[in-house]
């Protein structure tokens, strides 16, 4: 099954001032990976040593990097984390040299999209929107519509980031406008109500459902997720972690799980956001947005 992900990877300076790497796409795709499947990345990096390391580290960890632009002119991006007493997070970026940002720049971004068409699993986040312009997200929706239309699934976070957007009025027209592409939506019920309004976890759902999703998961965080369809919809409490120390990533971890266990497996919702919540459980209990393995390791069975 080829599963593309498709936005930013970044460095991670973290509270402590450790260094590291992280990005939401990217630590979905790292969960991904340890969880048996094999996430191809689609982004652009620089040439420098530093973005050449953190694709050998991507590698290492079972992400297939070779459709990873190269841009000479451009690095790699920052993200600082902020932590909280309770280990909740927030977030401070240096984009500016981003080669991401470029990505529609290149020569090569064409034919890598063409590539990325044949996808079983597209993923994308709003934070993948919204680093690029209206062409840029156009660009995205085609893609989208394109694997959705040839039977693919389009799965899509909202991971609102309001220092990424002019307003929630405009994240949400973006996001609209991709909707009818996703046929799974994962939005986080506190980003959800920030883009729409949305309190309850069916009005989040319904949401997404409107704009033509097939599923939607809302994750409620302690109270764990509301997995919704057309057939059935299953509240799912949250695992219970044995510490927080961290919560960065653990709605990325979350969504890895639920993709692995219900797109590659074929496993129920509730299934599914089980798997998610146990990942998201013990990925808090790290600094960062990427645990040291063992920590969400798991062998994948697929039919050959």
């Amino acid at each position: 099954m080829r599963v593309v992900v498709f936005g930013e990877g970044m460095i991670e300076e973290q509270a402590d001032a450790a260094v590291a790497w992280g990005g939401d796409v990217v630590n979905t795709a790292v969960y991904l990976a340890r969880q048996g499947a094999t996430p191809e990345l689609m982004t652009a990096m620089g040439v420098d040593a530093e973005s050449t390391r953190i694709m050998a580290a991507w590698a290492a960890e079972g992400i297939a990097v070779g459709h990873v632009l190269r841009d000479p002119a451009r690095t790699v991006g920052r993200y600082r984390i902020t932590l909280d007493d309770a280990g909740q997070r927030t977030f401070a970026y240096d984009r500016a040299r981003s080669a991401a940002r470029a990505f529609f720049d290149h020569s090569e971004a064409t034919r890598t999209f063409a590539w990325a068409a044949g996808a079983d699993v597209l993923y994308l986040t709003g934070i993948t929107l919204s680093i690029f312009g209206r062409d840029g997200r156009e660009r995205i929706g085609a893609l989208a519509r394109r694997v959705r239309g040839r039977g693919g699934q389009v799965v899509f976070d909202p991971n609102y980031r309001p220092l990424s957007w002019t307003s929630a009025e405009a994240a949400w027209a973006a996001m609209s406008a991709l909707g009818p592409a996703i046929s799974l939506a994962m939005p986080s019920i506190e980003d959800q109500a920030a883009l729409t309004g949305a309190a309850t976890p069916e009005a989040a759902a319904a949401a997404w459902r409107e704009l033509g999703a097939d599923e939607v998961v809302v994750k409620l965080g302690s109270d764990g997720a509301y997995a919704s369809s057309a057939a059935a919809s299953e509240l799912v409490a949250a695992a219970t972690p044995a510490q927080i120390v961290d919560t960065t990533a653990a709605g990325d971890a979350f969504n890895a799980g639920y993709i692995a266990a219900r797109l590659v497996e074929g496993a129920s919702m509730r299934e599914a956001a089980e798997r998610g919540a146990a990942l998201a459980a013990e990925v808090i209990g790290w600094p960062g947005a990427i645990a040291p393995p063992p920590v969400g390791l798991r062998t994948v069975k697929t039919e050959a």
